[in-house]
């Protein structure tokens, strides 16, 4: 499900700013079924798929965690790393095997410290990500959980 597709970091970040992120990426093979992260563990990096698929989920007791998203090719895979106190706020597993560059969160972070203008870029990237992922899990747990034909609108 998507609304809307979020900003790759192709279109987020000038040419010189994509190059000295994407310089300290590393590219990693993720098999299908592999947890990236678990809600709640702490956030010390992030990933960019180059193929395959993630499943977001969250948490909801009592229950198997649904799926809030998928994401694909381009996509920003966690954003709790740039937010402390940097603890995962969904869970991610990947659906398929998946292809992706991964990042240490707090290089990043201090590579943004050190370029206030690649720290605001890399801040509104991920902020329009998070928004759309917060309105994703917004929509998807009304899907499972309202009541039908409550009249509840968004």
């Amino acid at each position: 499900m998507n609304i809307t597709r979020t900003p790759t970091l192709a279109q987020a970040l000038s040419a010189e700013h994509r190059d000295r992120l994407m310089h300290i990426g590393r590219e990693v093979n993720i098999p299908a079924g592999t947890r990236l992260f678990k809600e709640g563990g702490h956030a010390d990096r992030f990933w960019i798929v180059r193929s395959g698929t993630v499943a977001l989920d969250i948490y909801v007791p009592g229950r198997k965690a649904p799926v809030i998203e998928r994401l694909g090719f381009g996509e920003l895979v966690g954003w709790s790393w740039l937010f402390p106190p940097y603890v995962w706020q969904l869970g991610a597993e990947a659906a398929s095997p998946v292809r992706a560059y991964e990042f240490d969160a707090l290089t990043v972070r201090l590579m943004c410290e050190d370029d206030p203008e690649l720290g605001r870029m890399v801040a509104l990237w991920v902020s329009r990500v998070l928004a759309h992922r917060l309105q994703s899990a917004r929509i998807r747990l009304l899907d499972l959980y309202a009541p039908h034909g409550s009249g509840s609108t968004l």
